[in-house]
């Protein structure tokens, strides 16, 4: 007979670790609707706690401290919305300009089409109706799913800011939840845990406003030099599109590459702004956000991408946004649980010597399998 005290088994570990995962994966789809707005005030107050902490250093109550934090994150977020629907009435105010514009490029590309491939206008038409009545039912039942009923949206926005001031105000309550509930584990690795999250999500945060901000005066610098109307607003817009991660800065250059084929005599306007973006988003991958971000959020892109997938697949929309700090978190958690690292690692950015020309010799001698370089070489 076993003893109690004896240690399970590897696989066993593995096997019970798995398993919760994937409860707490259905536990997450089937509760979607309280959970999605919770994880977004989780981090929108985990971004307010410097502020809330600030207020209090002033001899501030904590009630008041948090709630002037959560009223500041409204006013923010209340004038993005602003600027982004004034520009949009600005904008809507050439609208005769712009559709007669449109009209004109849609002749010319029909008249091409027709003495190119001797398709008939009418055809070209019934085709671009069928298409975008399709389009139309499906960015219906899409944004149906992401954003739920109007009455859903209006209850999130009252209850996104409730949580947020709740989670500032007990957060030491909540953090000694964690301590009864792992009172098993060494407290200070739960502590030192704790703290790794908070600073990953914090620095994902932080970073992400940051480099949404220089972005923002990158994608503005190129449409002022291209002489691009509204060029502040088409590049603010892109920038906010970054919460989409990889795909954010693209579809933020199609708004106004259409823009400068409507208020533009040459389409070359439209490839310049495409470009300018393209080069954007190479610069923010790879110098803004590794300097400013560093190593403290390390995910590499592929489980990235996979992440943006599953997230998508299982929140919509909102799981889009909040795939890539839900996965940090899930890599510090991994790296504490013992029979979870190597998931960890695998979620991880590879070192340097995984990259080399010789990373497989590299290797085998990191794992002391000298005998088998040979052999793996030949």
């Amino acid at each position: 007979m076993l003893n109690p005290t004896d240690k399970k088994p590897y696989s066993f570990e593995l096997a019970a670790s798995l398993l919760s995962l994937v409860l707490i994966i259905a536990v997450l789809y089937f509760l979607q609707s309280v959970l999605v707005p919770l994880m977004f005030s989780i981090l929108i107050s985990i971004s307010l706690y410097p502020v809330a902490r600030f207020l209090e250093k002033l001899n501030m109550h904590r009630a008041l401290s948090s709630i002037l934090a959560v009223i500041l994150a409204i006013l923010i977020i209340a004038g993005l919305i602003w600027f982004i629907v004034h520009q949009v009435i600005v904008i809507g105010h050439d609208g005769t300009n712009l559709q007669r514009k449109f009209l004109t490029i849609f002749n010319t590309i029909q008249h091409w089409i027709t003495a190119k491939f001797g398709v008939e206008p009418g055809e070209i038409t019934a085709r671009i109706k069928e298409l975008s009545n399709r389009a139309l039912s499906n960015a219906g039942v899409y944004l149906s799913a992401a954003f739920g009923s109007v009455g859903g949206i209006l209850a999130g926005l009252v209850i996104v800011p409730l949580f947020s001031f709740f989670l500032l105000y007990y957060r030491d309550f909540f953090r000694e939840f964690f301590f009864h509930a792992f009172s098993s584990t060494p407290q200070d690795k739960v502590h030192e845990t704790l703290n790794r999250i908070y600073d990953v999500v914090q620095s994902y945060l932080l970073g992400l406003i940051t480099v949404m901000a220089i972005v923002a005066i990158l994608n503005t610098i190129g449409l002022m030099i291209m002489g691009i109307q509204y060029a502040w607003f088409f590049g603010t817009l892109a920038s906010l599109l970054m919460l989409l991660p990889y795909i954010g800065i693209a579809l933020g250059s199609i708004l106004p590459a259409i823009f400068a084929l409507a208020t533009k005599d040459s389409y070359w306007y439209a490839v310049g702004i495409i470009a300018w973006f393209q080069v954007v988003q190479f610069l923010e991958g790879n110098v803004i956000t590794p300097n400013i971000v560093g190593g403290k959020v390390s995910i590499n892109p592929l489980m990235a991408v996979i992440a943006i997938l599953l997230g998508g697949m299982l929140f919509g929309l909102a799981g889009l946004i909040l795939a890539l700090p839900l996965t940090a978190v899930i890599k510090v958690l991994f790296d504490a649980i013992p029979s979870m690292k190597a998931f960890g690692f695998l979620i991880g950015e590879p070192e340097k010597y995984h990259l080399k020309r010789y990373s497989t010799m590299v290797l085998l001698k990191r794992w002391k399998l000298k005998d088998k370089i040979g052999k793996d070489e030949k």
